[in-house]
């Protein structure tokens, strides 16, 4: 898990250690030392932790004229033994929204497993987008899965094209028009 970075092909685009608008602004990161860990594994360092304890994420990208934000994770989600949605929401989204973001996509490939508990997070993230969206990109199936077990399908637009997007070879523009395009389809 070490050898996994967040995705850093848009750096020239956006970095969030140097947004004031994000969590992470200030964050000074190291390349050789590895400190956080899911479970016994650690993970490279560029990985951000918001609280979780099996749970990183990296802000790739947020443009708060288009109102979006791009976020990667890597590890475990786990709402029923950490709580990990209260962590994103109090100590990531808030401060996203605070800065005008409705729009979210949360890329999942890195996600390991999920185990939920209550919505009441989720349902207030989806009540504070208002005219936004929250899509959940390249989550892995049994992760899908146990997320709709939990009705959280209800919050997240999910399936479709959104389970196996090449969103790499793509600019987060792009990605964002091509995505936001797919929701507006979907809702028409």
């Amino acid at each position: 898990m070490q050898d996994i970075e967040p995705f850093y092909n848009w750096r020239e685009f956006y970095i969030s250690a140097e947004d004031e608008n994000s969590p992470f602004y200030g964050t000074v990161y190291s390349e050789f030392e590895f400190s956080n860990t899911v479970y016994n594994y650690y993970i490279h360092p560029q990985w951000d932790q918001f609280g979780s304890n099996t749970l990183y994420l990296k802000i790739l990208f947020a443009d708060y004229e288009r109102h979006f934000a791009i976020l990667e994770f890597i590890g475990e989600w786990n709402d029923a033994l950490y709580n990990d949605i209260m962590f994103l929401k109090r100590e990531v989204i808030e401060e996203l929204d605070r800065a005008g973001i409705n729009k979210y996509i949360l890329i999942g490939e890195n996600v390991l497993n999920f185990h939920g508990s209550d919505d009441s997070y989720y349902e207030e993230w989806f009540d504070d987008v208002e005219d936004g969206w929250i899509a959940a990109l390249n989550f892995r199936p049994h992760v899908l899965n146990e997320m709709q077990r939990f009705n959280l399908d209800y919050y997240f637009v999910t399936g479709g094209e959104l389970e196996d997007f090449n969103w790499r070879l793509t600019n987060p523009i792009d990605l964002f028009t091509r995505v936001e395009g797919l929701i507006t389809k979907r809702l028409n």
